[in-house]
């Protein structure tokens, strides 16, 4: 008897196993089960009932409760929970000397006691495989370091000894497959690799340490599946290595980083889902996992995933010759039709596509990556439950198959007495009732899995209002995209389906030459590809953004990974607001391990949700002025969040910025909170030394070359083109004394000039300035001087009178180009907005949108109510076009130019019957919007009297 287990101590006087029993067993070999059930009179009679059923249907838990009668009285008094406990300190402690012995002597116990909890539902499913998966993690470092002791007790390993036995000398093994994923079957092989941290080692050691792990992992594998007298402790596979036919059972961790860098294949990275570290030097193994995540969780969405797996599925089923018939009879309940595996694959394949993505996914076990995945939106609530439970249940009934006789198998039985067997010990003596519940779950679970890796069948062309150009489509198999026989096999698919979808667009000659030229703009086709076959509403998507906004099909061939969102449960979702969008960048942001990976990791952020905006307002969720809104919310959330970065990578080299630090003003439409598709950002930078002459660091600058250079790096981190392309184009122009102006002021210099030097016109963009990154110190000091000098008392005829003259040179130097350019010439959007922040010069107001100025100007009698109100109603519609041309086109601004497509999104924002109908719209209200700007300034000026000295500023 163990110690551990001594029925001495007076506290282990309940039942404890007995007040946990569920359910019951029921006895096929009643005899032999009333026989073994004897030997434990002193226990309760449900626990005596229990051990009968299990004896009576299992020779193997037969064998082991007559051979382990004494120990599992003890035990069945213990409480359940801590027989685990107890057993893995019991490996732990194993001598050197003894220690196969041991370890088979443990393994039958826990094997015993997990199979009466099991059939007693003492245990569920997930306590059960995670107590057979924690002994054999003790159990295979055990084994480990007694084999590797007489090693580095004779220096066998160059530079280590014994003392080094606790972290193993740098040897660690990795749990793959069930193991790993703490689900570990009764019967299961344990499946490991064996590596070493070469890098202890200098170079001309490396082979010598090798070699003797080498050995060291052969006498492992021997100590725990070495059947004897006793058993066996686990059957051992080391198959997972890295190309195992030609490496050592023990490979060096730079090697095999190498491997799956260069050689890796699908399912490899699937197997590393369930990898972790479960013996020798942990801390070594977590770092070489770490290192490898690249390898297995892929960056973007990986769709082609599935066709490797369906691939794969088709190789074992036709290696093994798997049952695909309706019978029960030898059906293989792990690899067969609606199988376990079937559940496996089609989970991990799910975590691969999207796990690179969302780290919420990178989940070991199948229950819980099916329920992570319900809960991202990546599978539906009600199939991950029904999968969940067909699971459970079928590796239930996996484990009674294999404990009937210890075997390694997952085939049912080939006649009538094993499925009543098997039934009674499930508890029932209703055998064809559990036949066909069984045969229901494999039915369902393969109907929940199977369609998920099925390939689309190829449909022939249809017939459309016009055919295809023979000539556009057949260029298509020429395109990058489609040069691999993979990408091309995969787009013949679908081809049929999206040819389609492209026949019934109101105009398909317009709608097929914008998806060509998508296509041909694509750099690759296989992902892409793969996930257009795996998500029909993609194909819509794309098929829809080809009919309406070719510019955006452009874009999207140039970052077709943008795609990936709409996949996400939220893409559809309401705005979430500028808080959480800098919320969530500045977590992605601090996700990344470097500044370059920052920056790539703010651009692809960045351009999904700019997409989003676009495919929002594309679709008519959302209008002009919500898009603008999300636009600038967008840009500010990018400012917010990444302005940090770049001062904390700044000061790495010229210590942290010196005084209070830099605040960043939004000028112009940024400034205003309104933001079209293709915008620039309007910026200028204001920085507080508050008396310090340098910074303090490894490389220190004066202060003001160190703001200068700290702005031009903000610059370059928001336009320099990454491989993730850039984020925005910036124009710094507004800032005090235009481009011969520093590109960084100080906030005292920024006072000075603004009070005493700036011309009206710079007043007038500062209406629309706003703080949107920075120091908040700074960022309130530089608000504070903007608001005083706003407010200060101006001559009302010098203002109209310098408005007039920036009007006369903007509409010499850029009139507009066509009726659908609304910004540019009298009327139009600058001209409105001028107007606008003029007025608001000459108000108390602060507003900075233009249609609040116009409103604030109404009610301060600065500008008549009519006229205030046919300039905004002017302004919105002049807004309402600019919005969508710059999201639908790229190039000239003509009618001529814009699709049916483009021309119904175009009428539905501003609701005109046609294009000629709107081009005469805008014509009539610039002109009349043009003609009030007149009368206000004419008016004004007149009205007003000569400006003393005092009234006005010098310039």
């Amino acid at each position: 008897m163990s110690p551990a287990l001594s029925t001495d101590d007076p506290g282990l006087t309940t039942a404890r196993f007995a007040d946990a029993i569920l359910r019951l067993p029921l006895a096929y070999d009643v005899e032999a089960g009333r026989e073994v059930a004897s030997l434990f009179a002193s226990q309760p009679a449900a626990v005596r009932d229990v051990i009968e059923g299990a004896a009576g249907t299992s020779f193997h838990l037969r064998m082991l409760a007559a051979r382990e009668a004494q120990w599992l009285n003890a035990a069945l008094v213990q409480a359940p929970e801590d027989v685990l406990p107890l057993l893995l300190a019991e490996t732990k402690a194993t001598p050197d000397a003894t220690v196969g012995a041991d370890l088979r002597r443990i393994k039958r116990r826990l094997s015993l006691y997990a199979g009466l909890a099991d059939l007693a539902g003492v245990w569920d499913l997930e306590t059960v495989t995670h107590a057979l998966s924690a002994f054999a993690d003790a159990a295979t470092d055990r084994a480990l370091k007694a084999a590797l002791v007489p090693f580095l007790a004779r220096g066998a390993v160059p530079g280590q000894g014994a003392t080094d036995i606790e972290t193993a000398a740098g040897m660690c093994v990795l749990a793959m497959g069930k193991m790993g994923a703490f689900e570990l079957n009764y019967s299961s092989d344990i499946d490991l690799i064996v590596l070493f941290d070469d890098s202890r080692f200098a170079g001309s050691d490396v082979a010598e340490a090798r070699a003797t792990f080498v050995k060291a992992t052969r006498k492992m594998t021997a100590l725990l599946q070495e059947q004897t007298g006793d058993g066996y402790v686990w059957r051992t596979d080391l198959r997972l290595r890295p190309d195992p036919s030609v490496t050592p059972v023990c490979v060096a961790m730079e090697a095999a980083e190498r491997y799956y860098e260069s050689l890796g294949r699908t399912w490899e990275r699937a197997a590393h889902i369930k990898a972790r570290p479960a013996a020798g030097d942990i801390a070594a193994a977590r770092a070489y996992l770490a290192r490898l995540s690249p390898f297995v969780w892929r960056r973007h969405l990986d769709f082609a995933t599935i066709e490797d797996t369906q691939d794969m599925r088709r190789r074992i089923a036709d290696h093994k010759g798997l049952h695909e018939g309706d019978t029960l009879e030898g059906r293989d309940l792990k690899l067969g039709q609606g199988g376990i595996r079937a559940i496996e694959f089609f989970t991990q394949t799910r975590q691969l596509i999207a796990g690179g993505r969302d780290p919420d996914l990178r989940v070991p076990g199948t229950v819980s990556g099916l329920q992570a995945l319900a809960t991202k939106g990546w599978i539906p609530e009600d199939a991950a439950e029904a999968l969940v439970g067909h699971y459970r249940a079928l590796r239930e009934i996996e484990h009674r198959v294999q404990i009937v006789s210890d075997a390694r198998t997952h085939t049912l039985p080939s006649g009538e007495d094993g499925f009543e067997r098997l039934a009674r010990m499930c508890g029932t003596t209703d055998t064809m009732r559990w036949r066909e519940a069984l045969r229901a779950r494999l039915d369902d679970v393969h109907r929940l899995t199977e369609g998920f890796f099925t390939h689309a069948e190829a449909l022939p062309v249809p017939a459309g209002p016009i055919a295809p150009e023979p000539e556009l489509v057949a260029r298509w198999r020429h395109y990058p995209a489609l040069r691999s026989s993979r990408a091309q096999a995969i787009f013949e698919r679908l081809k049929p389906d999206l040819l389609a979808r492209l026949l019934e667009a109101d105009r398909p000659d317009e709608a097929l030459a914008a998806f060509d030229g998508f296509l041909a703009g694509l750099p690759a086709g296989v992902q892409l590809f793969s996930m257009f076959e795996a998500n029909p509403a993609l194909r819509a998507l794309i098929v829809d953004i080809a009919a309406t906004a070719p510019a955006l099909a452009q874009y999207l061939s140039r970052n077709a990974s943008l795609l990936e969102a709409v996949l996400s449960g939220s893409f559809f979702a309401p705005w979430p607001g500028k808080d959480a969008l800098i919320a969530a960048l500045d977590a992605t942001l601090r996700a990344e391990p470097d500044y370059e990976t920052r920056l790539d990791a703010a651009r692809r952020w960045m351009k999904e949700w700019h997409f989003r905006i676009g495919v929002h307002h594309l679709r008519g969720l959302t209008d002009a002025d919500e898009a603008g809104t999300e636009y600038a919310e967008l840009a500010e959330a990018v400012l917010a969040a990444l302005t940090p970065v770049v001062v904390a990578q700044f000061a790495e080299k010229h210590g942290p910025p010196p005084g209070k630090g830099l605040a960043v003003f939004g000028m112009g439409s940024l400034g205003a909170g309104w933001l079209s598709a293709g915008s620039d950002l309007d910026l200028i930078v204001i920085y507080d030394p508050a008396g310090e002459d340098a910074s303090q660091g490894p490389r220190p600058l004066a202060t003001r070359p160190y703001f200068a250079r700290l702005t031009q790096t903000l610059v370059t981190a928001l336009t320099a083109p990454t491989a993730a392309g850039k984020l925005y184009e910036v124009d710094m122009r507004l800032r005090p004394s235009g481009r011969q102006g520093p590109v960084a002021t100080a906030l005292a210099a920024f006072d000075s000039y603004q009070r005493g030097e700036a011309w009206v016109w710079e007043h007038m963009a500062l209406t629309r300035a706003r703080c949107v990154a920075g120091a908040a110190e700074v960022r309130a000091a530089a608000e504070a001087v903007r608001s005083e000098v706003l407010s200060q008392p101006r001559a009302a005829g010098e203002v109209w009178d310098e408005l007039g003259k920036m009007r006369a040179r903007l509409s010499e130097a850029k009139p507009p180009q066509s009726p659908l350019d609304v910004k540019s010439g009298p009327g139009g959007l600058q001209d409105i907005e001028l107007l606008a922040q003029a007025a608001t010069l000459l108000s108390p107001a602060s507003a900075r949108r233009t249609q609040a100025q116009l409103d604030a100007a109404r009610r301060a009698g600065i500008l008549p109510a009519q006229t205030a109100e046919t300039l905004a109603r002017t302004y919105r519609l002049a807004r309402a076009v600019q919005s969508a041309t710059r999201l639908l086109h790229n190039g000239p601004l003509t009618p001529e130019a814009f699709g049916q497509g483009a021309r119904a999104v175009l009428l539905r924002e501003t609701g005109q019957d046609g294009i000629d109908a709107l081009c005469m719209h805008l014509r009539d209200a610039r002109a009349e919007a043009a003609r009030l700007i007149d009368d206000v300034i004419d008016g004004a000026h007149a009205a007003a009297p000569a400006p003393s000295p005092s009234e006005s500023q010098t310039r």
